[in-house]
């Protein structure tokens, strides 16, 4: 019997997924648990990851009029509870600081001085903190819109953490608008929502689902939640990102007012939006196998790694001072509008341990270099996206390398078509919605899991009921559906909206 072969991941993605998925990351070296419950650490590599989506999205955001700013990390309690709907949606995830300092104890230990005279609220988003702000700049439509988005960390105190994925401190941005009309107000939210899912399709290789929250799912204290939803490996959603069209819900619970151009007092129309950290954890699962991580170049902190092979001194000098010229000359050329990103991997280390350790952090293209490649004026190059392993003339590669990072990126998009929509299904049968997510079928077991396209009424109990027992959620209604009579699932009544529901996280 042949033996099964050996992956660097253990276990696999199919013998324990949420495993697997702690396993990349620190194989990666990603990240890790901090000292501080719920909250991370994110090293080096990882953070060069953010960094990328940072830029890429930094620069869709001014392309699109809008400037940074930052906002005070802590909020009158006050703030939070000027609008109702919001501080309830929120009010168990605050962290809350109540007293101003620490002094010396009795025990020689610190305890907390007096207490504020108001509790402050560590932010869990800014829509209060920022509309305060914004009632003070605005007089008048001529101070309209105002187009701000900040970088920031914000803190959730969640039960349950994941890296990446659920901490209780992570970083993201939050833009926030304002409007003179409710048109506007939604052209903003809608082309949020578009440079979102343009950057996730062509940066991240991952492919997205453009839909509106139901109401229940909405964000607390707006009028409409718009969404990228995608699917990972295991076949649950994931929310990639939001956009909210708040009405004007925060601007009276803010006062942001100003005297139209008809002379009469009005109240802005607001909006926000923002992706997080969490990003991060959906390229993990959308794309790594069980040797490791699996990048898109363009958002890869490196792109080429070159592995320098030697034997003594002699051979040593030939080949790093091939290694650093073939270095420069990558560098020259561009990939996605900017240098190819390059790393000489110096370790004195095994060639095969630096290989499979440039492998788990999911570096595009590898590049090994001996006297023999030398000799032949050529390189040994190893995709990680396929596995593909290749000696090429070095001029060859050199003219290639661009297209060669052009074609992982589309190979990992469609990849991760390809899986989404293999997994997609339209259900119209409720026996067969809870099948679909309880059990595999015999005759099918790939029929199992992920998103369940089904005609539903927003807010029917008998949904509500099956939902929570199958721990199931509706993740959006795709904008891309034209409303279709049908039959509720749940229900039977007549109903023209489908849904896309999934187990998520």
């Amino acid at each position: 019997m042949a033996k099964q072969p050996k992956s660097a991941i253990t276990p696999t993605r199919e013998e324990d997924y949420p495993e697997w998925y702690q396993q990349v990351i620190k194989a990666a070296d990603l990240a890790e648990v901090s000292p501080v419950r719920g909250c991370m650490v994110i090293k080096p590599w990882g953070y060069a990851l953010w960094e990328n989506i940072q830029a890429a999205l930094d620069r869709r955001f001014k392309e699109t009029g809008h400037e940074n700013a930052y906002f005070p990390l802590l909020i009158p309690k006050s703030f939070l509870e000027k609008e109702a709907e919001h501080v309830d949606g929120f009010a168990k995830e605050c962290a809350v600081v109540t007293h101003h300092r620490l002094e010396p104890g009795p025990d020689g230990g610190l305890v907390p001085a007096g207490p504020l005279e108001e509790p402050l609220v560590i932010r869990p988003t800014s829509e209060t903190i920022i509309g305060a702000m914004y009632a003070k700049w605005v007089q008048s439509w001529r101070d309209l819109p105002i187009k701000i988005n900040q970088w920031a960390n914000v803190v959730r105190w969640e039960l349950r953490t994941r890296l990446f994925l659920r901490t209780t401190e992570f970083l993201w941005q939050e833009g926030h608008t304002a409007h003179a009309t409710s048109e506007e107000a939604w052209e903003e939210t809608r082309q949020m929502l578009d440079v979102y899912a343009e950057f996730a399709e062509n940066w991240m290789a991952l492919p997205v689902i453009k839909g509106e929250k139901t109401a229940g799912e909405r964000f607390p204290g707006a009028e409409s939640t718009l969404c990228i939803e995608a699917m990972m490996q295991d076949r649950k959603a994931l929310q990639a990102g939001t956009s909210h069209f708040l009405g004007q819900n925060f601007a009276k619970a803010q006062e942001i007012k100003f005297q139209n151009q008809a002379g009469e007092e009005a109240f802005a129309w607001t909006t926000s939006w923002g992706v997080s950290t969490r990003l991060i954890g959906a390229l993990i699962m959308a794309h790594s196998d069980d040797d490791g991580l699996v990048l898109p170049p363009k958002l890869a902190p490196k792109h080429v790694v070159i592995l320098p092979i030697y034997r003594d001194d002699e051979e040593k000098s030939l080949v790093l001072a091939y290694c650093e010229s073939l270095k420069q000359e990558l560098e020259s050329r561009q990939f996605s509008g900017a240098s190819i990103r390059v790393l000489i991997d110096l370790r004195d280390m095994r060639g095969g341990e630096k290989s499979w350790y440039h492998i788990k952090r999911g570096v595009p293209l590898r590049v090994e270099v001996g006297p023999k490649d030398i000799a032949k004026n050529g390189v040994f190059v190893g995709r990680r996206d396929t596995g593909e392993k290749t000696p090429q003339d070095r001029t060859a590669f050199l003219n290639g390398v661009a297209d060669t990072l052009e074609s992982i990126q589309k190979n990992l998009y469609v990849r991760a078509l390809a899986f989404r929509e293999s997994h997609t299904h339209t259900i119209t049968n409720l026996e067969a919605f809870k099948t679909f997510f309880t059990s595999k079928h015999e005759e099918s077991p790939e029929i199992h899991g992920g998103f369940a396209l089904c005609h539903f009424i927003d807010g029917e109990p008998a949904m509500d009921a099956v939902l929570k027992d199958l721990k199931v959620t509706p993740r959006c209604l795709p904008l891309n559906l034209q409303d279709e009579p049908g039959t509720c699932l749940f229900s039977g009544k007549p109903t023209n909206k489908r849904a896309i529901f999934a187990k998520a996280y």
